[in-house]
């Protein structure tokens, strides 16, 4: 029996999701590897009432919380950088549609760090004294908060710490550079947690930009960051990222960075968006359509581009892809 572990993007998230599921994306900064596919197939297939966890927020919860999709997130920062603050996610927590609970991006890491390692409570030395600990938005009323970061003593010095909980999100959609049918990946460019996050999570999906053999893996054993033991589903889908980032394939659309933020800034806007964007785009070349096939080519020609050098003889064709698709999907009907 094969162990091949390719499934499609809406059979990922039929499969592995649900309404109100705790939800977590890994990624790098909010211009970087983000699996922003993977929450517009979220709302494709109308999730909701989800609780999102980000170690960065990125344009994948901006538009989940612009669409109504979230009823409560935790992440460090929260703007898009050089292109303003998430419009979506402010529209979404000043109307009371989300609660936004608000930790440093360290504190975000080490909570990670703590689901991964299955501690009981994180020490914290950090966020302590100031609103972060003090102010709950999932208690609003409870000022100072108690149970946000509540303190400990630390056995050793007798010294007042705080504690943090740790982060076991039910499933989480990690973006990856490159997988293979397996679940083994290696990431290009920087991590963001993605290592913490999928041995915290309890299911954990790859979407990756490009399926390579296994023999790839085998020959960087060093590279392989996340390993087949801890993956659920590998999903294949180019572009994965887009409008944001992934080095090596692709630079971050500038263009559409600015008006899908501007977009999620209303109701209507963001409804507009749902409209040409998401809804109805079902398959890998609707999407590469939808996106166009001149701004592929043109964010394609990437000045990372060196950095897949050493991987593209393992790389393989959208048609090979297919083929072993289909192949793990008569396994599984079988």
């Amino acid at each position: 029996m094969s162990q091949q572990k390719l499934i499609t993007l809406a059979e990922a998230v039929r499969r592995y999701t649900h309404d109100g599921i705790q939800y977590a994306s890994g990624a790098a900064l909010p211009v970087g590897s983000d699996a922003v596919v993977f929450g517009r197939e979220l709302l494709r297939q109308g999730r909701k009432n989800l609780h999102a966890i980000f170690h960065c927020n990125t344009q994948q919860l901006n538009l989940l919380a612009g669409a109504g999709a979230v009823t409560k997130a935790e992440c460090g920062f929260s703007g898009l950088e050089v292109f303003g603050f998430a419009n979506g996610l402010r529209r979404a927590v000043e109307s009371g549609q989300t609660a936004l609970e608000d930790y440093s991006n360290l504190a975000m890491a080490l909570r990670l760090l703590g689901g991964a390692l299955n501690w009981p409570f994180v020490p914290a030395t950090v966020n302590i004294g100031s609103d972060i600990q003090h102010r709950s938005a999932f208690a609003p009323d409870d000022y100072p908060a108690k149970s946000k970061i509540p303190t400990v003593t630390d056995p050793f010095s007798g010294r007042e710490i705080g504690a943090f909980s740790p982060l076991r999100p039910e499933v989480a959609a990690i973006h990856v550079s490159l997988a293979d049918p397996l679940g083994n990946a290696i990431l290009l460019g920087t991590e963001w947690s993605r290592f913490e996050l999928a041995r915290a999570a309890q299911k954990v999906v790859l979407i990756a930009d490009a399926i390579v053999d296994t023999d790839c893996m085998r020959q960087y054993p060093n590279l392989v960051r996340i390993p087949d033991v801890i993956v659920d589903a590998v999903v294949y889908h180019p572009f994965a990222a887009w409008p944001q980032s992934s080095p090596g394939f692709y630079d971050a659309d500038e263009a559409h960075m600015k008006s899908m933020n501007k977009s999620l800034s209303s109701v209507e806007g963001t409804a507009d968006y749902l409209r040409e964007h998401v809804t109805g785009i079902d398959d890998i070349d609707a999407y590469l359509d939808n996106i166009g096939r001149d701004k592929v080519a043109e964010l394609s020609d990437t000045a990372t581009a060196f950095l897949l050098a050493p991987f593209r003889q393992w790389i393989k064709t959208p048609a090979e892809v297919a083929a072993l698709l289909a192949e793990t999907t008569e396994e599984t009907a079988a």
